[in-house]
């Protein structure tokens, strides 16, 4: 037996989002939102590309649930984090990274 999961949306078609909050993606301030990860909001911002590895390849998100480490960024300081498992916060200052970087 096969079950299907209904998605419901409002009425109105209309998805709330949480509180809005300000934080810097490459020295640029941008809005995100309350319950997003770091990864959904540098999507939103057309950022696809959240590191390079040392050879300079692209990447970013891939697995979305923090198995891969794809999607490393610097966050508030911190080298290699998660981005898809790390919820944005106001003030919240995130760097893409460029191969190997240490905490800085």
């Amino acid at each position: 037996m096969t079950h299907t999961r209904a998605v419901r949306l409002p009425s109105d078609g209309n998805i709330e989002r949480g509180k809005a909050v300000s934080m810097k993606v490459n020295g640029v301030a941008i809005t995100a939102y309350e319950g997003e990860s770091v990864a959904s909001a540098l999507m939103c911002e057309g950022i696809s590309t959240m590191r390079t590895t040392v050879a300079g390849d692209p990447r970013g998100v891939f697995c979305g649930m923090g198995v891969c480490f794809e999607c490393l960024v610097n966050v508030d300081g911190v080298a290699s984090t998660r981005a898809c498992m790390t919820w944005v916060k106001e003030g919240m200052d995130v760097k893409t990274q460029n191969g190997l970087q240490a905490n800085k």
